[in-house]
C-alpha cells in the first residue's frame, strides 16, 4: 500500500480562517445590536492599494566577502541558499521514533488584527479573538516557506508537481530588497515580494516566497450558512497579499540559511455577507502569519513531540 502523504496544516488553515471569519461576524454583530451603550467603536482608515516598499533600498557593494550588483544578484544568492540549506538534514525522535527532517525547521505563529464589522472595531470582540485563535490554530514546525512539509521526502504540492526543496522565486517577483554585513562572516538580506490577490503556491511573487493559504474563496464559498446578497464570491471576498518582507541570515562563505524571520501579511476584505439572520455586512481583517527559524526546543517539543538527535 502506499504510504499517504499527512494533511498539511496550510490545508487546515483554510478552513480554520473561514470558520473562524464567520465566527468573528456572527459574535461581532450580536455584540453590537445588544451592547451598543457599551462600545466604543473606531472608524476603519481606508487602505491603499498602492504597492510600496517597507525595506530599505538595495545598495552596490561588497558584503561578507561577496559583490553585489544589483537587486538581481541579491534574489540569486538567496535562492542558492535556499536550495542549498534545504538539501540539508539533520535526525530527530519525533513520539520516540527516529526521523529524517529538514536540518533547519521553523516554527510558525498567526495573529488576527484589525478586525473591523461595517468598517468599525469593537473592544469586547477584540478581546475574544486570541481566545478563538488558540482554540483552532496549533503551529507545526516546517522547513523554510514555501513549504509544505518538515520532511524533505514530502515537501510537494499539487500531487508531486510543485518542489518545495527548491525556491521558484524570481527578481522580476520581488518589489524591494536589500543585503547588509552581519558579522562572523554573515550577511543580511531581506526582500519583499511583490503583491498578489488570492495567492496561489508557486503561481506568483506571494506564492514563490511565502506559505499563502491558497485558494481560501472555495471554502468560503463552501460554507452552507454564508451568502451574499449582491455579487459573486469573487467580488465580495477579496483577499490580498501585500507588504510581507523575509530577513535571512546566510552564511556567506558556505550560502547555508543560519537564521530567518518571514512574516507574510494578508487583509481580507468582505462585502455584502449574509450570514444566517445577519444580511448585507461587510467585515475585514488582517493576517499576520510568521515563521522563525531555527525553532526553539521547546516548541518542537511541545508542538509534536520533537527532540533534536
Amino acid at each position: 500500500m502506499a504510504k499517504m502523504k499527512p494533511r498539511t496544516k496550510l490545508g487546515k488553515l483554510n478552513r480554520f480562517l473561514s470558520r473562524l471569519f464567520i465566527i468573528l461576524l456572527i459574535v461581532t454583530v450580536a455584540i453590537v445590536v445588544f451592547s451598543a451603550p457599551k462600545v466604543a467603536p473606531v472608524e476603519d482608515t481606508v487602505a491603499t492599494s498602492e504597492d510600496v516598499a517597507k525595506i530599505d533600498e538595495f545598495k552596490p557593494g561588497t558584503y561578507g566577502g561577496v559583490k553585489f550588483d544589483t537587486p538581481e544578484d541579491v534574489v540569486k544568492f538567496y535562492v542558492e541558499a535556499f536550495d542549498y540549506t534545504k538539501t540539508l538534514t539533520a535526525t530527530y525522535k519525533e513520539g520516540g521514533e527516529t526521523k529524517t527532517y529538514y536540518k533547519l525547521l521553523g516554527d510558525e505563529n498567526l495573529a488576527v488584527e484589525n478586525l473591523l464589522i461595517e468598517g468599525k472595531s469593537n473592544g469586547m470582540i477584540d478581546k475574544l479573538v486570541p481566545g478563538i485563535l488558540g482554540g483552532i490554530f496549533k503551529g507545526s514546525p516546517k522547513g523554510l516557506p514555501p513549504a509544505d512539509n518538515r520532511d524533505p521526502k514530502l515537501d510537494t504540492r499539487d500531487d508531486g508537481k510543485i518542489d518545495e526543496t527548491h525556491s521558484h522565486l524570481t527578481a522580476e517577483d520581488v518589489l524591494a530588497c536589500n543585503v547588509t554585513d552581519a558579522g562572523n562572516g554573515n550577511i543580511k538580506i531581506q526582500i519583499q515580494p511583490k503583491q498578489a490577490t488570492l495567492s496561489m503556491p508557486d503561481a506568483d511573487p506571494q506564492g514563490r516566497f511565502f506559505n499563502v493559504l491558497g485558494d481560501i474563496s472555495s471554502t468560503v464559498n463552501s460554507i452552507s450558512v454564508l451568502s451574499f446578497s449582491e455579487g459573486t464570491i469573487d467580488e465580495n471576498f477579496v483577499v490580498t497579499y501585500k507588504g510581507g518582507v523575509g530577513t535571512v541570515t546566510i552564511n556567506a562563505s558556505t550560502k547555508e540559511i543560519v537564521e530567518a524571520d518571514y512574516e507574510m501579511d494578508v487583509h481580507i476584505n468582505v462585502q455584502h455577507a449574509n450570514v444566517t439572520v445577519i444580511h448585507d455586512k461587510k467585515a475585514s481583517l488582517d493576517i499576520i502569519y510568521k515563521n522563525h527559524f531555527p525553532a526553539s526546543d521547546e516548541f518542537l517539543k511541545t508542538s509534536k513531540d520533537i527532540t533534536r538527535s
